[in-house]
């Protein structure tokens, strides 16, 4: 038994020694040393991301996984265990043991509205389980993925109450947000933004993670050999963007050439085969939404087999990282008191690619699908830096065999049912067993705090904490076929809903289809429920609600119980109208100009000026040496979208970035003499506030025109998830192919203004020519 007060109060400060008058004639105590509870485990927790149930060889999958193989060889494989069907929420569950709308995250941070389990706002009262294990003398790290801070908290001016540091790991190294590029992450430690190391042109971000966590473990047990460690590994794979070293993807060359729908029938086989699903599981069909690989013309197979390939070698190459921290905590003689969990995906597999697939994972969710013939062209670049790729559809909904649907669609177990993997050699003693019983994230912290002796507090920092909503697992551990200790638990996302209780489940699909990103069918009355009976139907093939509508009834009240206890309410489909920036806090509102000063970088671009649909101007204040201009002056995005305003031997230069597809660039006529000036690019639109509307740029040296052009289109919500605002160079990816990141300009950068008001370029060229005569 702990303390349910943390921290511990001060228990020693009365001293038991002698002081005399010098050290001879006195007598010391040395304090002990704070100690976790007597046999509690490291713990490693490993989160991967949009990979479903029947994507991994362990559970009967096409990709080969032999570090989960090999720990689940050593431990316990879970088939009914449960996540919430979308990221920011399942990470909130599996790290708190509260339900995800009680910890206000019923949608990603990017999505967050003013309801409260909407609001992306992680309360105090429901403490992260990285803060009561570092109060009970663990230490704490996290690697990868963090999606958990609301998007207006992202930037180096915080608050970091809701980044790892603030919940509790006392180091952090990886991302904020929902997706990454691989190759060129814009990655944070602690909460510093951080350049890859450079002139490595092999970096990837899964071989990062696993070099920082074994040498943070190795530093860790090198100052407190006995003090056991926490760490969380939560990588971006497989998240698009696909991005896989080539080698591992051509290891799958030929290997999907057979299609989606036969390879959804060879994983049921192989799931039967090892046991991970009853004998007698049915396939659930496929929906007339997708198509079928027969229907492809011989040009989208060879392009789509060579989609799910890149993916491939992507997981496989994930859980290869894996494998070497796995391996150094053995060679470091920690494994057999390791407690490792392996929870393969925090929600079903993404259909979030549209039906063509995309390289271009930002531009399919405005909404945009991708030609095939122009995906051709480039398919040897695929999984490369060069593109943000990602697989159509109808593999995702391979990859959630034997199961209907996927990631989004919390109604059905393609959502929210995914393997997991425990192992724990001095405990666990069922080397290779399967356990059946029904859970969930929220289970996850109460098997930690109970495998390592610690008692759930109930006030933290002086915070009156609410119960965890979680039951523990480790009972499990010794008895295959003891009841399942959750008996109820309700899902939903985007309002496909859903609700379990003793073996049945009652569940509606709501609305869109979950790769359509905009619209909204608010009249919930209507939806279909269905009815299944899980014990003796384990895929959800066989639809009861006709049969059993007492029993439906029963579970659709239940589900309105819960939804009402845990925050569900309002139920909200909306996705990309929840982007508005008016619907969430932020610093920037109301805010029409904004002076930034040379080496302000790597700002989110949801804390950066908002310029998309409305005119604006952008001017920088500059001396030009005498070889002439060259790098950025100000940009926002990379690679994958966004603007520049940028010199180019001696020229004025911006260019809009739409996607990698097209790119609208205006030159400057003449090049900008050695000097002082005022450079600038004034954005008129054709109809301002319209969503993705075209317009005009021009460039100006002081209020000289010096060059124009028009854009036809523009990016209208965001440009990327991961890259960022900078002044004077462009980080991590750059926005245009006339140079490379970093682009640094090479002159003197005095200020950049940028001036999103209604005032004319006139009268802001008026109050430059005040500001500069008053310096």
């Amino acid at each position: 038994m702990t303390n349910t007060i943390l921290p511990y109060p001060q228990t020693d400060t009365h001293f038991s020694g002698r002081i005399g008058r010098t050290y001879t004639d006195s007598e010391a105590v040395i304090p002990g040393v704070p100690r976790a509870p007597d046999g509690a485990p490291n713990i490693l927790l490993v989160l991967l991301d949009d990979v479903g149930f029947g994507h991994a060889s362990t559970f009967g999958g096409p990709v080969n996984t032999p570090t989960l193989e090999k720990l689940a060889g050593e431990g316990l494989r879970y088939n009914r265990f449960h996540t919430t069907a979308l990221c920011s929420p399942t990470r909130a569950a599996i790290l708190s043991g509260r339900n995800h709308h009680s910890m206000h995250t019923g949608i990603i941070m990017e999505l967050a509205t003013g309801f409260p389990g909407y609001d992306g706002r992680w309360p105090e009262n429901a403490v992260c389980v990285a803060q009561t294990l570092r109060m009970n003398n663990y230490n704490t790290a996290a690697f990868g993925k963090w999606h958990n801070t609301p998007d207006f908290e992202t930037s180096p001016a915080g608050p970091f109450d809701r980044w790892p540091t603030g919940h509790g790991f006392e180091y952090f190294y990886g991302f904020q947000g929902g997706e990454t590029n691989n190759w060129d992450p814009p990655l944070i430690e602690n909460t510093l933004p951080i350049e890859k190391p450079e002139g490595d042109d092999n970096y990837h971000l899964s071989s990062a993670m696993a070099d920082k966590a074994i040498a943070w473990i190795s530093s860790q047990k090198a100052g407190a050999p006995d003090k056991p460690f926490f760490c969380y590994w939560a990588p971006g794979a497989a998240h698009a963007p696909h991005h896989s070293p080539k080698e591992y993807a051509d290891r799958y060359k030929g290997k999907f050439d057979q299609g989606w729908d036969k390879v959804r029938e060879e994983t049921l086989a192989r799931q039967i085969k090892l046991g991970v699903v009853p004998k007698g599981t049915q396939l659930t069909p496929r929906p007339d939404s997708m198509p079928a690989w027969d229907s492809c013309s011989a040009d989208e197979k060879r392009l789509y087999a060579r989609m799910q390939e890149v993916f491939a070698g992507f997981l496989e190459h994930v859980d290869d990282q894996l494998g070497r921290l796995v391996d150094a905590i053995e060679t470091m003689g920690l494994r057999d008191d390791t407690l490792i969990i392996y929870v393969v995906g925090d929600n079903g597999p993404s259909a979030e690619g549209t039906l063509t697939g995309t390289v271009n994972n930002m531009k399919s969710q405005h909404g945009y699908p991708d030609d095939v013939q122009a995906m051709l062209k480039i398919i040897d670049e695929i999984g490369s830096t060069q593109h943000e790729n990602h697989y159509p559809v109808p593999w995702c909904w391979a990859g959630s065999s034997p199961f209907q649907w996927c990631k989004q669609v919390a109604s059905h177990f393609g959502g929210t049912r995914n393997g997991m993997v425990m192992s724990w050699p001095k405990r666990i003693k069922d080397k290779g067993g399967l356990r059946s019983q029904f859970h969930h994230a929220i289970d996850i912290v109460p098997t930690l705090l109970e495998a390592a002796g610690v008692t759930e507090p109930i006030e933290v920092n002086g915070v009156p904490q609410k119960p965890i909503e979680g039951v523990s697992m480790a009972y499990s551990w010794d008895d295959a076929k003891a009841p399942s200790t959750r008996t109820t638990q309700y899902f939903e996302m985007f309002g496909n809903r859903a609700l379990y209780h003793n073996g049945w489940v009652a569940g509606a699909r709501h609305g869109k289809l979950p790769w359509q990103t905009s619209g909204s069918a608010p009249d919930f009355d209507n939806d279909t429920w269905e009815l299944y009976n899980i014990e003796e139907d384990f895929s959800q093939a066989n639809d009861l609600a006709k049969k059993e509508p007492a029993k439906l009834r029963e579970l659709q009240d239940m589900f309105w119980a819960e939804a009402a206890k845990y925050n569900v309410l309002p139920l909200d489909d909306r996705f990309v109208e929840r982007a508005d920036v008016n619907l969430k806090p932020s610093y920037l509102r109301g805010k029409t100009q904004f002076i930034f000063l040379p080496g302000t970088t790597r700002i989110p671009e949801a804390a950066s000026p908002a310029t998309k649909n409305i005119d604006h101007t952008i001017a920088a204040e500059v001396v030009i040496p005498k070889d002439g201009g060259d790098g950025v002056l100000a940009c926002c995005g990379g690679e994958a979208g966004g603007y520049s305003l940028f010199m180019k031997d001696g020229k004025l230069y911006w260019e809009h970035n739409w996607f990698n597809t097209e790119r609208y660039r205006v030159e400057s006529k003449e090049k900008i003499p050695a000097g002082d000036h005022v450079l600038s690019v004034r954005i008129e639109c054709d109809k301002e506030g319209e969503f993705a509307t075209g317009g005009k740029a021009i460039l100006r040296m002081g209020e000289k025109v010096i060059g124009e052009g028009r854009f036809e289109k523009q990016v209208g919500a965001r440009f990327t998830v991961g890259e960022s605002f900078d002044v004077g160079c462009d980080l991590i990816t750059p926005v245009s192919k006339l140079y490379k990141s970093p682009a640094k300009f090479n002159g003197t950068l005095k200020r950049v203004l940028v001036d999103i008001s209604d005032v004319s370029f006139d009268d802001l060229a008026h109050q430059v020519k005040i500001a500069i005569a008053t310096q």
